[in-house]
């Protein structure tokens, strides 16, 4: 499968990375100045941060000016054998350099084609950019957040772009398996808003859902202001006593004074669900009678989902992470780097990390001469690419 690459930052590259990892010819067509993630954050050298050589390993860079007739007509050359053609410019700004759909298609009519927006082209916020923070606002993260935590806030992680990055993997996917049944291509399109938005409501939709409404949009259990770690008596711990089977386990086992006079009342899940953030406060209370390892190793016994608090950097050194191969150090040029790689498992056909991110434009003479190029082909001085 050869995809033909031109997205940057995180939601595209994010998706091209792990076609990379289950065997995909990767091709990243950068401008000249590089994509823009080479820069954000530590490496071993400029122009290759650590977020950038994640989310682009195992891939081939290729530098092309697109406003050149050599760079262009080598992109034309590199779609002609291309499977999957992907990018993360704006609508106008592809149409503009002649690769919009229509004109790529004309090329290469099997080709899957995949646009990764920020606000679908039907919508009124089409040409609106777009990065993970203000669609996580806009989508109602920080509202969200404010209702369990008092203060409107961003989460930790760049879920939007992730989130939509793997909803245009599995758009792609989708797309090429009608192809194989079919042989016909098609245009795809993945927008941040409109993924993000389905993504918030799938619980959050909630009594909103109905006509007419049985209550706001809103799923009460998460937005629980008790609903947070349990401070235990030397630190904290995680854990959801929450089906009926598990709160019996933990009332028979603990045995907390407050359960005696509210057997009836926390009864059944339904119950508990209507009085969550109570049920919430009082398992805190409890929680703090014990240490975390007591309380985990008692969890345990009676199958409760629990877990400790750990940080990022704890991921490295996990048990469970090491014991089912979840790293892989690759050698580079800079040293080794242990790539937090594939999470999915398959019986035949497993996938794994296909090497470092490439330098920029570190491929480009390879790239053209198996296309019958001249290694000048599309590499004209630029000051980057619209």
């Amino acid at each position: 499968m050869r995809v033909v690459d031109l997205t940057a930052m995180v939601m595209g590259p994010y998706c091209t990375q792990i076609m990379a990892d289950m065997g995909a010819e990767v091709i990243k067509v950068e401008p000249p100045a590089g994509d823009n993630t080479r820069f954000i954050s530590v490496g071993p050298r400029s122009g290759m941060s650590g977020v950038f050589v994640n989310v682009n390993r195992g891939k081939r860079s290729v530098v092309l000016d697109l406003r050149s007739e050599d760079g262009a007509g080598a992109l034309r050359a590199l779609i002609a054998r291309a499977d999957v053609f992907i990018h993360s410019m704006r609508a106008k700004a592809i149409a503009k350099l002649g690769f919009g759909y229509p004109d790529v298609a004309a090329i290469n009519p099997a080709i899957v084609y995949t646009n990764c927006y920020g606000y679908g082209r039907r919508g009124p916020d089409a040409d609106r950019p777009a990065y993970d923070d203000t669609i996580q606002a806009e989508c109602g993260l920080p509202a969200v957040q404010e209702q369990l935590t008092g203060e409107a806030n961003y989460v930790g992680t760049i879920m939007a772009d992730k989130v939509a990055g793997l909803t245009a993997l599995y758009a792609t996917m989708m797309a090429l398996f009608h192809r194989e049944r079919t042989g016909e291509g098609q245009e795809v399109e993945v927008a941040m808003f409109e993924t993000m938005a389905s993504f918030m409501l799938v619980e959050h939709a909630n009594g909103a859902m109905f006509d007419p409404p049985l209550g706001p949009a809103v799923y009460p259990r998460t937005v629980a202001p008790n609903r947070r770690p349990y401070e235990t008596k030397d630190g904290h711990i995680a854990a959801l006593i929450y089906n009926d089977k598990h709160w019996q386990a933990f009332v028979d086992a603990v045995a907390p004074a407050w359960y005696e006079e509210n057997r009836t009342r926390y009864a059944t899940l339904e119950n508990r669900a209507r009085h969550i953030d109570t049920v919430y406060s009082l398992i805190a209370e409890t929680l703090k009678e014990r240490t975390t390892d007591e309380w985990l190793t008692l969890f345990r016994e009676l199958e409760i989902p629990a877990a400790p608090i750990n940080t990022p950097d704890a991921l490295f050194d996990n048990e469970h992470l090491n014991a089912v191969g979840l790293f892989e150090t690759v050698d580079t040029p800079h040293g080794p780097v242990r790539f937090p790689g594939v999470p999915t498992w398959f019986s035949r056909t497993p996938g794994r990390v296909g090497g470092t991110a490439p330098e920029l434009g570190a491929d480009t003479e390879a790239v053209l001469a198996e296309l019958g190029l001249t290694p000048q082909a599309g590499r004209e001085p630029a000051q980057g690419m619209s």
